[in-house]
């Protein structure tokens, strides 16, 4: 005990007590920094907050914060153990059994005063700490940026030798901001609904008009050429504000009828053999599936339209797009009184559903909280058909994607309905 109280052993013990709390501040300064949320830092800098631009310089400069912050760790608990080998020594003398207790002893006081508590502390309050350790550790860095980017160098390069690119990065803003949305969806922070709107925002500028369409199947229109109270019955019967009008052939498109457009005439002539249908007509407008929605949102708006005729690279008719549909990937289902709640989709108690084969997979993603590819087809049918490269007959059964797929209807060459659930057997052409 004597030999303890030395003089020359209180200093040894009180610089290995500092190396102990310089080690806790690399360790907790470590944790904060990393864990620290950019976007309150953004905040905090728009504020006038200094230390918060300190922060951000700090993680955009990731690998030289790490690196700094190690090596000044490295250090401080390198010195500390052979200060610690050192005090045993003179407390028992050289040997193992020295050795092996002050091993002991340093392992103890690292973990738990120098990595544990400081970094459970940290996490605690990564936003707090990070802004007081700031300014220390941005000029422990500067003054070790030699070392620093020496040692970048000789990892960087060892890593290029293993075909690993310390750059890329295989994630984008919009991937990060859906996983946190995710995230707190399952904690319970985030609903469904506000999830759906937040991902419309984020995957509307990768839509193209062919992506939100309402397909040709499923389009209601009129013959300019039958007669005229039989018109009037169909596009008032059809629970639509417009409907295009043909002549002789369905991709003939010779106008535009508006419902308000024809009670008004009805209303003025009081008869219906005095209407004029053709005079009632508007111009149609034509736009390229390939068009991005983005820019069919902003010709709407610059047009003051809501309604366009959707072609394909041939100018055969392929669907109508509407001003609703568009905000429909914003804010999900826009339903009025002659809407059905999720049209062709019928859920069943297993978790699945049975469906319409023109439904479309975000549709249904949306409805059923489901991950369905949708990079290869527009409707679930053509899903189907893609994946099994042929086009099924009723009673046949596929698994794709981890989904389930039976064919329960089929008319001519097209699938009418199947149904759908989640499944977890592997990718097959054809179940039995």
């Amino acid at each position: 005990m004597s030999a303890l109280l030395e003089p020359d052993n209180l200093i040894l013990i009180g610089v290995i007590l500092t190396l102990l709390v310089c080690s806790g501040f690399f360790s907790s300064s470590e944790t904060a920094l990393t864990a620290a949320s950019r976007v309150r830092m953004h905040a905090a800098e728009k504020d006038g907050d200094r230390r918060a631009t300190i922060v951000s310089r700090l993680i955009n400069m990731r690998e030289r914060l790490l690196g700094g912050i190690l090596l000044g760790n490295n250090l401080v608990n390198i010195l500390a153990s052979i200060l610690t080998a050192r005090l045993f020594a003179e407390l028992f003398g050289d040997g193992i059994i020295a050795t092996a207790v002050a091993t002991g002893v340093m392992t103890a006081l690292i973990l738990i005063f120098a990595e544990v508590l400081p970094k459970t502390y940290a996490i605690s309050q990564p936003d707090k700490l990070a802004l007081i350790v700031a300014r220390p550790i941005s000029l422990i860095i500067r003054f070790l940026a030699p070392i620093v980017l020496v040692v970048q160098a000789i990892v960087n390069g060892v890593l290029r030798l293993f075909g690993v690119d310390t750059n890329a990065s295989a994630w984008t803003a919009a991937d990060e901001i859906k996983g946190a949305v995710d995230l707190h969806l399952q904690e319970g922070g985030v609903a469904k609904r506000a999830r759906d709107q937040i991902y419309g925002v984020l995957e509307i500028g990768e839509l193209t008009v062919e992506d939100v369409m309402i397909h040709r199947s499923s389009l209601s229109m009129v013959d300019r050429d039958s007669p005229t109270d039989e018109l009037i019955k169909e596009v008032l019967a059809s629970g639509h504000s417009r409907l295009p009008v043909y002549s002789g052939d369905s991709d003939n498109v010779v106008g535009i009828i508006h419902v308000k457009d024809l009670l008004a005439s009805l209303t003025k002539s009081g008869e219906v053999a005095t209407v004029d249908v053709k005079k009632l007509l508007r111009p149609p407008w034509f736009v390229p599936e390939t068009t991005s929605v983005v820019k069919q949102l902003r010709a709407f708006q610059s047009k003051r339209e809501h309604f366009a005729l959707v072609v394909d690279e041939y100018g055969a008719l392929m669907g109508v797009i509407t001003l609703e549909d568009i905000l429909e990937e914003i804010v999900g289902d826009i339903q009025d009184e002659y809407d059905e709640e999720l049209a062709g989709v019928t859920r069943s108690k297993d978790g699945g559903a049975v469906v319409r084969g023109d439904v479309a997979i975000r549709d249904l993603n949306r409805a059923m909280d489901w991950k369905l590819p949708d990079d290869e087809a527009v409707t679930i049918a053509g899903l189907v058909i893609h994946e099994s490269q042929t086009i099924p007959t009723a009673g046949q059964t596929f698994a794709y994607h981890g989904y389930r797929f039976e064919i329960l209807s089929r008319e001519r060459n097209q699938i009418q309905s199947l149904k759908v659930r989640k499944t977890f057997e592997p990718d097959q052409r054809k179940l039995p």
